[in-house]
């Protein structure tokens, strides 16, 4: 059993920076693509971004240029130009079984941007 766990979130102000970081309980260079998503209230879980084990990597339209995904001894999501929309419970997830689908997802952090 793999498990993921997230960290980093907090309180920052508009225009502030975080950075979130995901760690497995097991290496994750066997993982297929990682990523991050994020859930605010009363909406659905969005796409973030994600992280192939080539390295390519994917971003949504909303966080293009903003935030940026690396993984290495784990999987970390530097967020930068932070916006009060961003405020979200992010969650970390992993494709672990067979590319294409994510099967692995950590408990969430919440991220609060105040203006």
């Amino acid at each position: 059993q793999v498990y993921l766990q997230e960290s980093g979130g907090g309180l920052v102000q508009a225009g502030g920076s975080l950075r979130l970081s995901c760690s497995a309980s097991g290496p994750i260079f066997r993982m297929y693509s990682m990523g991050w998503f994020r859930q605010a209230p009363g909406e659905e879980r969005k796409f973030v971004a994600a992280i192939s084990d080539s390295g390519s990597t994917y971003y949504a339209d909303s966080v293009k240029g903003r935030f940026t995904i690396s993984r290495d001894l784990a999987l970390d999501l530097q967020m930068n130009s932070l916006l009060p929309e961003d405020t979200a419970v992010y969650y970390c997830a992993a494709q672990r079984n067979r590319p294409g689908q994510y099967d692995v997802w950590g408990q969430g952090t919440q991220v609060t941007v105040f203006s």
